[in-house]
């Protein structure tokens, strides 16, 4: 089958960002909107991140967040995107996930990564052990799911706790392809974060798929292409509200962090030449334009990928907005919806 003939599947990557005017409580709270309607939509599955320290996004927990939007939903695959594997021990990750896959049943996702989701100060707040020591993290993860520990090592009589459940899938997050030839050795699904990531996703998926080991969850190699976008009715409108980002980015940059500014506030800040340039390159990244303009854009992105499944962040300004995009994304990308 070639790239062209394709045809991915579409999820969804929820931030939970605080917008300007809100709160982190209340982004909480709006998570079930989202995943319920993604349940409905037909969207194949929903993840949560891990970020911690940043005042424009609320999801420090994933693990909480994913029980909350599976107890809400019926049949769309819930998940990490991902665990943040140096902040955590490696037992206490494989107990969690395989409670939540003993409460829903054949519905959740473990997807891990190397690097801490923060700033360094707040990393050694967290105790994180550093993205050096991720190959030996996941060995012992494996270790303790198939009970592989060496004889006589100190972790071998350790019993994992709930013992009859199998953890889920695993996916591999990678943002330079560095990690791809790693998730194929293992036999896991691969997740390349594109909405902020400059290199290309192709060789990374190339990769991956030559140094592929067929596994239990994984038959065959899985690739997600994670993209940014910014949609409204019109072109005009969703460049306006991708000025909401545009600030964000900003003030990260600058080391003033917020909550999701405006457009209003957006459109009212005098970026100079300087900061145009230095931002010109990561908007590019966000994929903006009316719902059918970006489903053009987005189906383009994941044959140019090689992509088995493309999943979309809309880390736009406005609750309503943002279920709107999803809604009409739905429609332009001709998802399947799923039955009431």
């Amino acid at each position: 089958m070639t790239a062209m003939s394709k045809n991915p599947d579409y999820s969804i990557l929820d931030l939970v960002p605080i917008s300007e005017g809100s709160n982190a409580v209340t982004s909480l709270h709006q998570t079930a909107d989202l995943a319920r309607l993604g349940d409905d939509l037909g969207y194949k599955r929903l993840w949560y991140a891990e970020h911690h320290g940043m005042a424009s996004i609320a999801s420090s927990s994933p693990e909480v967040l994913i029980s909350h939007a599976a107890a809400k939903t019926r049949r769309i695959r819930v998940g990490s995107g991902g665990v943040m594997l140096p902040n955590h021990v490696p037992l206490r990750v494989v107990e969690t996930y395989r409670t939540l896959a003993g409460l829903y049943d054949n519905r959740i996702d473990l997807g891990i990564g190397r690097a801490g989701g923060t700033d360094q100060r707040t990393l050694k707040a967290l105790n994180s052990f550093g993205g050096e020591h991720f190959a030996e993290q996941v060995s012992e993860m494996m270790a303790y799911e198939h009970g592989r520990f060496p004889q006589g090592h100190p972790y071998a009589e350790v019993t994992v706790v709930p013992d009859e459940v199998a953890l889920p899938p695993i996916w591999v997050l990678g943002s330079s392809g560095a990690s791809a030839h790693f998730a194929g050795q293992y036999g896991f699904g691969y997740a390349f974060a594109a909405h902020f990531s400059k290199t290309p996703a192709a060789p990374a998926f190339a990769d991956y798929r030559e140094a592929f080991v067929p596994s239990a969850a994984f038959p065959k190699p899985h690739t997600i292409l994670c993209v940014a976008v910014v949609s409204a009715p019109t072109q005009e409108e969703a460049e306006w509200r991708a000025g909401s980002i545009k600030l964000m980015w900003r003030n990260l940059h600058a080391g003033t962090p917020g909550r999701i500014p405006s457009p209003e506030t957006a459109a009212a800040y005098p970026f100079t030449e300087r900061e145009e340039l230095a931002l010109a390159g990561q908007m590019q990244l966000v994929i903006t334009g009316t719902p059918e303009t970006v489903a053009e854009r987005v189906r383009a992105a994941a044959a140019a990928a090689d992509a088995d499944e493309v999943m979309i962040s809309a880390n736009m300004h406005g609750h309503e907005e943002r279920l709107e995009a999803f809604r009409s994304l739905a429609v332009a990308l001709e998802i399947p919806a799923t039955p009431a």
